[in-house]
């Protein structure tokens, strides 16, 4: 009983305490009006009953007693109100219309604190997750792939090879993508050869490069740059996916390489439907899928070229873009020579 008691003192302190500090300016000014007043009732009305001042103060002071215990009771149901609010796990600001201390603060910080972190969580088990997939999916892929070339049907042979074909793009978009994401971005910065990234991108899409007849042109000369081998193809492959999609008649891929200081720049050109000049500053932005058609055969997601950006800044690069509708399309990617 002796602690309990001791508890309830001292929590009655504490309110005492917060109430004074809360409400000191308002006592300060009416202790201040009284005393004027009792002033100039003493010295300037000399002549006037000094129990009608006493009689005067009485009440004031028993109005005032009355307010004060108002004020205070209300001030306590609201600390109690907030003390129960402060022990809850979410954002309580919008109960309070005016904070006073710093109590509210801390707490809600604390619980978007936990929040985030409970969300980043989920992000990377669901980033771990989608990579797993990947990987899991890649194994029946392979297979499906070697069955395929058994069909004896040629024309049911190359068209079940490209579906799966794009099944196999799709889940490398996606599992760089995850890649990408991750707050643990893997980068090995290392010399590589320029012409190695620009072979292998080149055979990861072979199948359609075939299968549209393009006529390739490379000019690449065998020197090296300061990069990530596996980011830097993944981010040529998806400018040559993008010559694919966007392909015309005469389908062309010329891709070169030029010196400037102590920079190497690569050029992935083709010479396909093009971009219009209303989009041509937003390819690089997330969703975005622009107004061509894909040859009626494409599904853009409009993430492709919004993650190479983000590689190419990870990687320290620079990825940009020139287009003339009708005519071409030209990626060029600067990388620090080696």
């Amino acid at each position: 009983m002796g602690r309990r008691s001791f508890r309830r003192r001292k929590g009655r302190v504490i309110l005492l305490h917060s109430y004074l500090k809360k409400r000191k300016k308002t006592f300060i000014c009416c202790f201040v009006l009284c005393l004027c007043y009792n002033l100039y009732f003493l010295f300037l009305l000399p002549e006037v009953n000094i129990s009608y001042l006493v009689y005067l103060d009485v009440l004031l002071a028993f109005a005032g007693g009355l307010c004060v215990g108002a004020d205070a009771a209300k001030h306590h149901r609201e600390m109690q109100r907030q003390k129960g609010l402060l022990k809850l796990q979410t954002v309580i600001y919008q109960e309070f219309p005016n904070i006073e201390g710093y109590e509210i603060i801390e707490h809600d910080v604390e619980a978007l604190k936990k929040q985030l972190n409970e969300q980043f969580e989920m992000n990377c088990d669901l980033q771990d997750y989608i990579a797993k997939w990947c990987h899991e999916v890649k194994i029946p892929l392979s297979a499906s792939l070697l069955m395929a070339e058994k069909i004896e049907d040629s024309r049911l042979r190359a068209s079940l090879k490209e579906q799966l074909e794009r099944i196999n793009q799709q889940l490398k978009s996606a599992l760089f993508g995850c890649k990408a994401q991750s707050s643990l971005f893997d980068i090995q910065m290392r010399p590589t050869r320029i012409l190695d990234c620009v072979k292998t991108s080149v055979h990861n899409n072979q199948f359609f490069l075939i299968k549209q007849h393009f006529q390739i042109e490379i000019d690449v000369e065998d020197g090296l740059i300061y990069t990530d081998k596996n980011w830097f193809v993944y981010v040529l492959d998806q400018c040559i996916s993008n010559a694919v999609k966007y392909a015309c008649d005469s389908p062309f891929l010329k891709i070169w390489s030029e010196q400037k200081d102590a920079k190497l720049l690569l050029f992935v050109e083709d010479h396909g439907e093009g971009i219009d000049r209303q989009d041509i500053r937003r390819v690089f932005e997330k969703g975005y899928t622009g107004s061509g058609h894909h040859n009626g055969k494409y599904k853009s997601t409009g993430m492709g070229l919004y993650m190479s950006q983000k590689i190419m800044e990870k990687l320290g690069h620079e990825l940009s873009v020139e287009s003339e509708k009708g005519r071409f399309t030209r990626f060029l990617i600067e990388a620090p020579r080696a």
